[in-house]
Protein backbone atom coordinates (compact mmCIF):
# COMPACT_ATOMS: atom_id res chain seq x y z
CA UNK A 1 0.00 0.00 0.00
CA UNK A 2 2.83 2.40 0.86
CA UNK A 3 4.28 1.86 -2.63
CA UNK A 4 1.60 4.18 -4.01
CA UNK A 5 2.79 7.03 -1.77
CA UNK A 6 6.32 8.44 -2.19
CA UNK A 7 8.43 8.90 0.92
CA UNK A 8 8.01 12.68 0.76
CA UNK A 9 4.23 12.32 0.84
CA UNK A 10 4.33 9.89 3.76
CA UNK A 11 6.67 12.21 5.64
CA UNK A 12 4.40 15.21 5.01
CA UNK A 13 1.34 13.30 6.23
CA UNK A 14 3.23 12.16 9.32
CA UNK A 15 4.27 15.75 10.04
CA UNK A 16 0.67 16.90 9.55
CA UNK A 17 -0.56 14.41 12.13
CA UNK A 18 2.12 15.54 14.57
CA UNK A 19 1.30 19.20 13.97
CA UNK A 20 -2.38 18.48 14.61
CA UNK A 21 -1.53 16.68 17.86
CA UNK A 22 0.58 19.66 18.86
CA UNK A 23 -2.33 22.02 18.22
CA UNK A 24 -4.80 20.07 20.37
CA UNK A 25 -2.23 19.12 23.00
CA UNK A 26 -2.00 22.64 24.43
CA UNK A 27 -4.88 23.99 26.56
CA UNK A 28 -4.95 27.41 24.91
CA UNK A 29 -4.93 26.03 21.36
CA UNK A 30 -7.47 23.38 22.31
CA UNK A 31 -9.75 26.11 23.66
CA UNK A 32 -9.44 27.99 20.36
CA UNK A 33 -10.24 24.83 18.41
CA UNK A 34 -13.24 24.04 20.60
CA UNK A 35 -14.72 27.53 20.50
CA UNK A 36 -14.24 27.93 16.74
CA UNK A 37 -15.59 24.45 15.98
CA UNK A 38 -18.64 24.96 18.19
CA UNK A 39 -19.39 28.35 16.65
CA UNK A 40 -18.99 27.01 13.12
CA UNK A 41 -21.17 23.96 13.84
CA UNK A 42 -23.93 26.12 15.31
CA UNK A 43 -23.66 28.56 12.39
CA UNK A 44 -23.84 25.74 9.86
CA UNK A 45 -27.00 24.30 11.42
CA UNK A 46 -28.57 27.74 11.78
CA UNK A 47 -27.82 28.56 8.13
CA UNK A 48 -29.38 25.28 6.99
CA UNK A 49 -32.51 25.87 9.13
CA UNK A 50 -31.70 22.88 11.32
CA UNK A 51 -31.24 25.07 14.41
CA UNK A 52 -33.66 27.68 15.67
CA UNK A 53 -34.23 29.60 18.87
CA UNK A 54 -37.72 30.13 20.26
CA UNK A 55 -39.41 30.28 23.65
CA UNK A 56 -41.69 27.81 25.42
CA UNK A 57 -40.42 24.62 23.80
CA UNK A 58 -39.86 22.49 26.88
CA UNK A 59 -37.70 19.40 26.63
CA UNK A 60 -38.55 16.51 24.30
CA UNK A 61 -37.19 14.22 21.59
CA UNK A 62 -39.30 12.98 18.67
CA UNK A 63 -38.02 10.38 16.20
CA UNK A 64 -39.62 9.68 12.80
CA UNK A 65 -40.66 6.23 11.59
CA UNK A 66 -37.92 4.26 9.80
CA UNK A 67 -35.14 6.75 10.64
CA UNK A 68 -32.37 4.76 8.93
CA UNK A 69 -34.17 4.74 5.60
CA UNK A 70 -35.21 8.39 5.74
CA UNK A 71 -31.75 9.60 6.77
CA UNK A 72 -30.55 9.22 3.15
CA UNK A 73 -33.45 11.11 1.55
CA UNK A 74 -32.40 14.47 0.11
CA UNK A 75 -34.32 17.63 0.89
CA UNK A 76 -32.06 19.98 -1.07
CA UNK A 77 -28.71 20.40 -2.80
CA UNK A 78 -26.72 19.85 0.37
CA UNK A 79 -29.34 18.69 2.85
CA UNK A 80 -30.85 15.40 3.95
CA UNK A 81 -34.06 14.43 5.71
CA UNK A 82 -34.12 15.05 9.49
CA UNK A 83 -34.94 11.94 11.50
CA UNK A 84 -35.41 13.52 14.92
CA UNK A 85 -36.74 16.71 16.48
CA UNK A 86 -35.05 17.80 19.69
CA UNK A 87 -36.48 20.59 21.84
CA UNK A 88 -34.32 21.98 24.62
CA UNK A 89 -36.43 24.75 26.17
CA UNK A 90 -35.27 27.60 23.93
CA UNK A 91 -33.45 25.63 21.21
CA UNK A 92 -35.03 23.44 18.52
CA UNK A 93 -32.77 21.11 16.58
CA UNK A 94 -33.70 19.05 13.53
CA UNK A 95 -31.27 16.14 13.52
CA UNK A 96 -30.14 14.75 10.19
CA UNK A 97 -27.28 12.24 10.66
CA UNK A 98 -25.59 13.10 7.37
CA UNK A 99 -25.90 16.83 7.95
CA UNK A 100 -24.45 16.33 11.45
CA UNK A 101 -21.53 14.39 9.96
CA UNK A 102 -20.84 17.06 7.33
CA UNK A 103 -21.16 19.90 9.82
CA UNK A 104 -18.96 18.18 12.41
CA UNK A 105 -16.28 17.41 9.81
CA UNK A 106 -16.16 21.00 8.60
CA UNK A 107 -16.27 22.38 12.14
CA UNK A 108 -13.45 20.10 13.25
CA UNK A 109 -11.24 21.05 10.32
CA UNK A 110 -11.90 24.77 10.76
CA UNK A 111 -11.20 24.54 14.50
CA UNK A 112 -8.00 22.56 14.01
CA UNK A 113 -6.72 24.92 11.32
CA UNK A 114 -7.34 28.01 13.41
CA UNK A 115 -5.84 26.38 16.50
CA UNK A 116 -2.63 25.72 14.59
CA UNK A 117 -2.78 29.22 13.09
CA UNK A 118 -3.14 30.60 16.62
CA UNK A 119 -0.04 28.76 17.80
CA UNK A 120 1.90 29.75 14.69
CA UNK A 121 1.13 33.41 15.37
CA UNK A 122 1.54 33.67 19.13
CA UNK A 123 4.14 30.98 19.84
CA UNK A 124 5.93 30.07 16.61
CA UNK A 125 9.02 28.80 18.43
CA UNK A 126 6.99 26.28 20.42
CA UNK A 127 5.75 24.95 17.08
CA UNK A 128 9.29 24.63 15.76
CA UNK A 129 8.70 27.57 13.41
CA UNK A 130 10.79 30.64 12.73
CA UNK A 131 9.21 34.04 13.24
CA UNK A 132 8.53 34.55 9.53
CA UNK A 133 7.34 31.00 9.05
CA UNK A 134 4.83 31.42 11.87
CA UNK A 135 2.90 34.03 9.91
CA UNK A 136 3.33 32.03 6.70
CA UNK A 137 1.78 29.03 8.43
CA UNK A 138 -1.15 31.02 9.78
CA UNK A 139 -2.19 32.69 6.52
CA UNK A 140 -3.36 29.60 4.59
CA UNK A 141 -5.20 28.29 7.63
CA UNK A 142 -7.07 31.56 8.06
CA UNK A 143 -7.83 31.82 4.35
CA UNK A 144 -9.04 28.23 4.08
CA UNK A 145 -11.20 28.70 7.16
CA UNK A 146 -12.78 31.74 5.55
CA UNK A 147 -13.29 29.87 2.27
CA UNK A 148 -14.93 27.02 4.15
CA UNK A 149 -17.43 29.44 5.65
CA UNK A 150 -18.55 30.43 2.14
CA UNK A 151 -20.86 27.40 1.72
CA UNK A 152 -22.66 28.35 4.94
CA UNK A 153 -23.15 31.91 3.68
CA UNK A 154 -24.42 30.65 0.33
CA UNK A 155 -26.80 28.18 2.00
CA UNK A 156 -28.11 30.95 4.25
CA UNK A 157 -29.07 32.97 1.16
CA UNK A 158 -31.51 30.21 0.20
CA UNK A 159 -33.80 31.05 -2.73
CA UNK A 160 -32.01 34.34 -3.31
CA UNK A 161 -29.03 32.66 -4.96
CA UNK A 162 -28.94 32.52 -8.75
CA UNK A 163 -29.48 29.46 -10.91
CA UNK A 164 -25.84 29.51 -11.98
CA UNK A 165 -24.69 29.45 -8.39
CA UNK A 166 -27.01 26.54 -7.65
CA UNK A 167 -25.12 24.45 -10.20
CA UNK A 168 -21.81 24.97 -8.38
CA UNK A 169 -23.24 24.75 -4.87
CA UNK A 170 -22.59 20.99 -4.49
CA UNK A 171 -18.89 21.65 -5.18
CA UNK A 172 -18.44 24.31 -2.51
CA UNK A 173 -18.32 21.95 0.46
CA UNK A 174 -15.80 19.53 -1.10
CA UNK A 175 -13.74 22.56 -2.11
CA UNK A 176 -13.82 23.88 1.45
CA UNK A 177 -12.74 20.50 2.83
CA UNK A 178 -9.92 20.28 0.27
CA UNK A 179 -8.69 23.78 1.22
CA UNK A 180 -8.73 22.96 4.91
CA UNK A 181 -6.86 19.68 4.41
CA UNK A 182 -4.36 21.43 2.15
CA UNK A 183 -3.78 24.06 4.81
CA UNK A 184 -3.12 21.42 7.46
CA UNK A 185 -0.66 19.61 5.20
CA UNK A 186 1.12 22.87 4.38
CA UNK A 187 1.52 23.86 8.02
CA UNK A 188 2.49 20.31 8.94
CA UNK A 189 5.42 20.58 6.55
CA UNK A 190 6.65 23.73 8.31
CA UNK A 191 6.62 22.22 11.78
CA UNK A 192 10.03 21.02 12.95
CA UNK A 193 8.95 17.54 14.06
CA UNK A 194 12.53 16.52 14.88
CA UNK A 195 12.73 19.40 17.34
CA UNK A 196 9.40 18.40 18.82
CA UNK A 197 10.67 14.84 19.28
CA UNK A 198 13.77 16.19 21.01
CA UNK A 199 11.65 18.28 23.37
CA UNK A 200 9.45 15.30 24.16
CA UNK A 201 12.46 13.18 25.01
CA UNK A 202 13.96 15.86 27.18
Amino acid sequence: MTAFFPQAVRTRLRDTIRASRLAIGRPDALAVAGLVATAYFAGYFWATDRLSVRSGLGGSVTVVDEPLARAFERTGQLQFEPVALVDLWVVRLLVSPIDVLVGATLAGLVGLNLALAYLALVQPRSCGLGAGAGAAAAVPALLSGTACCAPVIVIALGVQISGTLLTVLPWLLPLGVALLLGSLIYVGGLVDTERQNGQAVS
